[in-house]
């Protein structure tokens, strides 16, 4: 358990992805099985305690540790397993530490009656690193900078293959994952694939700057518009049907609507969508209803409807078709999207242009408000799984930029769990003798290090009230900080007082010098969702 309790530290404490890489890479070449079966699977997100729940764990906490202690504690620290682990009585016994094994056998067949009482037994067995190791387990969320991809990376690292490899296999294999570290470490053949309908590894485009443009042949490339969805993989082989996002993450119970209608065997490239092809395509915030959803009601179903607009056919039937070239793949796809139902498939349309003088006016002024953008992708390239430099490149459009007031700040999580670095912000409204603020986003990223420092003091400097770990901010015409928010798009919502929700929300620059009663109003974010 001290072994991965420390990769889990020092992966908090690490920015460098490299760095991170090495840090993962090092534990699985040193960690025995089933050990670094169950790290890998805890990183990926593929384990999970049913027995377990937060609530539970803020219930110990409240048994054992004084509850104002706690409390300011919680307020200072804002993450519940750095506050349990640090305040939690005791400090744990020497030479009586489980292995990381032995706490997912026992915490995996713990019942919820008794799940409390072997966590606890567990805490004060557990000094602070692997107390917050455990806690980290059995929430769930580790939040330490790592994601499934990167994780996967470091093992491919580990094994000296590539990345897609890995992901290809991923969907057949279950923790411990003995069979693949075997193969990884030379000791044993590939994993075979198992599993019907597995992720295929998807290509992705790199960004097309000023010079791309300079270098590239128009005549090379077809266009087609960038749609604001999220991209997914359609897979169905030997009676098994699955919707990957284009992580690999399996997503098919949120979209159970989509999924009946897969009626084919092949793998299809696309863009998740809602709405009613092709008259109406909803908005990313129409499409946010039904993301990550267990369980759909008809009545979302009936709001909401699914469907795949797709650019890209992988396979057919058993043939895998990513070797060809991107011309016959886009042939080959408008005549299988012919026979599924409309509803639920359609091509996603060419855009004709002749120079990139007129792909821009037409980048600048597209024909719907969910596109965000061109892609262009070269005719004669076959599906290159990753980031290959030439093939496709995404054009998006320039983003929109608003002055907002900083309204509310709430702590970080892992390295920046002491700093105050979720920053909620709105634009003015109402009578311009007497305005007030409403919130229009939220952001956490876009700053550098050193202006998050400054805004953590402007923060604690200038707080009216706490509420657990967000404060509230001073924020009225002649006081207040203003900040210059980028943003991808603009939908309407009823689920905020604005109106209005943003897409992608960064901070671009802290506007010092600007007064607060000079940020935009709502009026300006209105006009642009009408135009």
């Amino acid at each position: 358990m001290r072994r991965f309790a420390e990769l889990l530290d020092r992966l908090v404490l690490t920015s460098s992805r490299n760095a991170k890489l090495k840090l993962m890479a090092d534990y699985f070449r040193a960690a025995p099985d089933p050990d670094r079966g169950h790290a890998l699977a805890a990183l990926t997100g593929s384990l999970s305690f049913a027995s377990v729940k937060p609530g539970a764990l803020r219930a110990l906490g409240a048994e054992r540790i004084d509850p104002v202690l706690f409390a300011y504690s919680y307020d200072y620290v804002g993450d519940l397993a750095e506050t349990l682990s640090l305040v939690w009585p005791g400090h744990g016994e020497s030479g009586n530490e489980p292995s990381l094994s032995a706490v997912v056998d026992m915490l995996s067949t713990a019942s919820r009656s008794d799940a409390p009482a072997i966590l606890t037994e567990l805490l004060d067995r557990l000094d602070i690193p692997a107390r917050f190791a455990v806690i980290k387990l059995v929430t769930g969320g580790l939040r330490i900078g790592v994601s499934a991809r990167l994780a996967k990376q470091a093992l491919a690292d580990f094994g000296g293959t590539e990345v897609t490899e890995i992901e290809e296999l991923w969907h057949g294999l279950e923790p411990p994952y003995e069979g693949l570290f075997a193969w990884l470490e030379g000791t044993a053949e590939k994993p075979r694939h198992t599993a019907q309908a597995l992720f295929r590894p998807v290509m992705l485009a790199n960004p097309l700057g000023d010079p791309d443009r300079d270098k590239l042949d128009p005549a090379d490339y077809a266009a087609e518009w960038k749609w604001d969805g999220i991209r997914v993989q359609i897979t169905s082989e030997g009676g098994t049907r699955r919707i990957y996002s284009r992580t690999g993450d399996d997503v098919s119970g949120a979209f159970p609507d989509l999924l009946d209608a897969i009626d084919f065997e092949g793998s299809l490239d696309g863009e998740l969508l809602v709405g009613t092809p092709p008259e109406e395509t909803g908005s990313f915030s129409d499409l946010q209803q039904r993301l990550n959803r267990k369980t759909v009601s008809a009545k979302m179903l009936e709001r909401y409807p699914a469907f795949a607009r797709c650019y890209d056919l992988l396979q057919e039937g058993g043939d895998d078709l990513r070797p060809l070239p991107f011309r016959e793949r886009r042939e080959r796809l408008a005549s299988f999207i012919e026979g599924l139902n409309p509803a639920r498939f359609d091509l996603s349309p060419l855009v004709p242009f002749s120079d990139f003088d007129e792909l821009e006016r037409l980048r600048q002024s597209p024909p719907h408000s969910v596109i965000e953008g061109i892609m262009l992708k070269r005719w004669d390239a076959p599906y290159v799984a990753g980031r290959p430099k030439g093939p496709w490149f995404k054009w998006k459009r320039d983003p929109h930029l608003i002055d907002a007031v900083l309204m509310y700040a709430q702590r970080g999580h892992g390295k920046r769990s002491s700093f105050y670095s979720d920053y909620t912000f709105g634009v003015w409204t109402g009578p311009e003798e007497n305005p007030e603020l409403v919130p229009v986003g939220k952001a956490y990223f876009g700053f550098t290090d050193e202006e998050l420092k400054q805004l953590d003091k402007y923060v604690r400097d200038n707080t009216l009230e706490r509420f657990g770990p967000v404060r509230s901010v001073r924020a009225e015409p002649g006081h207040g900080l203003v900040l210059e928010v980028a943003f991808e798009g603009l939908n309407r919502s009823t689920r905020h007082k604005s109106g209005v929700a943003m897409r992608f929300p960064r901070i671009s620059r802290l506007r010092w010098d600007k007064p607060a009663g000079e940020a935009d109003r709502l009026e300006t974010l209105t006009a642009m969702l009408n135009g």
